[in-house]
């Protein structure tokens, strides 16, 4: 039976007169991997905070396994603003000893794209100081998975992360033997990474087995069972359910609810959005054409981001958009933004967008608006409508809308300035909606929204009808509210994905596999090796057993390729079994080391040659 490595008895905690944890007892046991979700406010942060003694319970004990080593990824990081990255991410590591180690180099490419940190002044020795809270972010992940640990602890660790680098951590996370807790708001993540979750709700922790669609299966049989008052909420998480079960087929490598109970729980469920009604309304409200680019060239300062680019936004279109950070997705909706706001006066610097005459825009950007700190939040909804027509024969007041989105009666009567940045942030996107747009762009419009707020807003999408952009790094929300996937991948041009971010997340591995292919040639599958590179004015003339021997490891590097990608296929489908894990961990190991000493060879005979 596995050790607990963590133990909460009884604990408690209270700030001002309310109890944010009442009596709460778990255990973090050696391999869990545990997910927390619940309301932002409800207490996920200080549960972890306590787990990991950053800060001490009111009441209860909190005891830790002798000698644990615990790492622990705030919200704040601690970094040193005068150090350089090198000496908080790799310490006193020489060059070579750093470089030689496949799991430090793992981490550097995934977090930042190469072991020289593209986008970094100075590479690793660029001084912390003046870079952004994103950049520091992925600073203190990279120092921390760098070390051997125990337990590590993670709260909103896929914060400021592109689709593909929450994609490399969740495949990291994965591979580790450490037990994991992590608090995070992205769904697709707690599905490829967690085994078990908890929820926190109203001072109590629930917990659940298995990733984030065991838990909504399990959440929506529990309140079932229980008959809870809670109709609406139970309504919606039975329709979440029902997107999970009958959309792509499965989000976890093997789901492991039971089929024919969840298919029964949601036999009466239809579909989340009824496409062809909403096309319908959508071309009745916006007509023939919505926003037109024909041959549009869009600049950032004298970098160009799209070259001559011809797309149509239609009439009913759900459209999300991904790419490398910096590749123009923003740029690309300001354009259109900036030409709708002026009825197609506003025009970029070469090419022309045509607005259609009926199109309505709201755009939901990356800052928050500021809003007066005195007005209350219904107020602040009603000074844009007080009714809001949300298509289909449904109508809402600000007051029921307000409750939608998690502002109950009392809190409706909160001033703004007292929110937190989720609630601002909830509040700016209610105004847009209130307004009646047709067109609605938005731009990462998940930002510091929980789980419970975020399906809400699915919820209601499923039934807006018109014309939808988002540009979101939460791959569960652009899967779940859009129809079809386009994609800036940097070489100024935009792609539709008939697969979706499958697609996208294999394109970028095969563009970085060409960019950064190192000079000892790769596996290949047909034909014979490739001539390798060879230093200017170096003679080619190798003896025979030198060429044999070259021959020979080529050979053998192609084996231990084909061999690293089966090793890492089946420790994504054995996920559960930490004893086959750790088995097929070591076997990696040992292949990563024999690599290194191979392409070591190599580079020798090559420099012989």
């Amino acid at each position: 039976m596995a050790t607990n490595l963590v133990n909460l008895e009884a604990v408690g905690k209270v700030y001002g007169t309310r109890a944010l944890l009442d009596g709460v007892s778990l255990g973090v046991g050696e391999g869990d991997r545990i997910g927390v979700v619940g309301r932002n406010g409800d207490g996920k942060t200080t549960l972890v905070r306590i787990l990991s003694r950053l800060e001490p319970a009111d009441t209860g004990r909190v005891t830790h396994v002798g000698g644990l080593r615990l790492g622990v990824l705030t919200q704040h990081d601690s970094l040193d603003p005068a150090a350089t990255v090198r000496h908080e991410v790799i310490g006193d590591m020489a060059d070579h000893e750093w470089a030689g180690d496949a799991r430090v180099r793992d981490i550097l490419t995934g977090l930042f794209g190469g072991l020289d940190l593209p986008g970094f002044p100075q590479g690793l020795d660029t001084v912390i100081g003046p870079l952004s809270g994103g950049e520091r972010r992925r600073i203190a992940l990279a120092k921390l998975l760098i070390a051997e640990q125990d337990l590590i602890v993670l709260d909103e660790p896929t914060n400021h992360l592109d689709v593909e680098g929450i994609a490399w951590l969740a495949g990291h996370l994965r591979s580790r033997r450490s037990a994991l807790v992590c608090v995070t708001h992205d769904r697709w993540f707690l599905d490829q990474v967690c085994t078990r979750m908890w929820d926190v709700q109203r001072g109590t922790v629930h917990e659940y087995e298995g990733g984030y669609s065991d838990y909504v299966f399990a959440r929506a049989e529990r309140e079932r069972i229980a008959a809870t008052e809670e109709t609406k909420r139970q309504n919606l998480v039975r329709k979440e359910l029902a997107w999970l079960r009958r959309g792509a087929p499965a989000r976890t490598s093997k789901p492991r609810f039971r089929v024919e109970a969840a298919n029964a729980l949601i036999a009466d469920v239809p579909p989340p959005r009824d496409s062809a009604e909403l096309m319908r309304f959508a071309g009745s409200r916006l007509g023939k054409t919505v926003l037109d680019l024909e041959d549009v060239t869009i600049q950032a300062g004298p970098k160009v981001l799209l070259k001559h680019l011809t797309w149509q936004l239609g009439p009913g279109d759900r459209i999300g958009l991904v790419g490398v950070n910096g590749a123009g997705k923003t740029s690309l909706l300001r354009a259109l933004a900036a030409a709708a706001d002026s009825a197609g006066e506003e025009q970029p610097a070469s090419g022309r967008i045509k607005v259609g005459r009926t199109v309505r825009l709201a755009y939901l950007s990356q800052e928050v608006a500021e809003l007066d700190p005195t007005w209350r939040v219904l107020e602040a909804v009603e000074q844009v409508r007080a009714r809001v027509d949300l298509g289909k024969g449904r109508e809402m007041s600000a007051s029921q809308l307000c409750e939608r989105f998690g502002f109950g009666k009392e809190k409706q009567w909160t001033p703004v300035g007292d929110l937190s940045g989720g609630e601002r942030r909830r509040l700016q996107l209610l105004r847009l909606l209130m307004d009646e747009p047709n067109v609605l762009f938005l731009d990462e419009p998940t930002n510091d929204l929980d789980i419970e707020t975020l399906t809400q807003l699915e919820d209601l999408l499923d039934g807006w009808p018109g014309s939808l952009v988002v540009i979101s790094h939460d791959r569960y929300f652009i899967e779940r509210t859009t129809d079809t996937v386009y994609a800036l991948l940097g070489d100024g041009t935009l792609r539709m994905l008939p697969r979706g971010l499958d697609e996208y997340l294999e394109r970028r591995e095969q563009l970085r596999q060409t960019t950064t292919a190192p000079k000892v040639p790769a596996a290949r599958t047909t034909g014979a090796p490739a001539e390798p590179d060879r230093p200017a004015g170096r003679s080619t003339g190798l003896s025979r057993a030198a060429q044999k021997e070259l021959q020979r490891i080529e050979r053998r590097l192609e084996r231990i390729g084909e061999r690293e990608a089966a090793l890492h296929a089946e420790m994504a489908e054995h996920a559960t079994d930490f004893e086959r894990i750790a088995g097929l961990d070591a076997e990696l190991r040992e292949l990563a080391g024999e690599r290194d000493e191979l392409e070591t060879r190599w580079l020798e005979l090559a420099e012989e040659g």
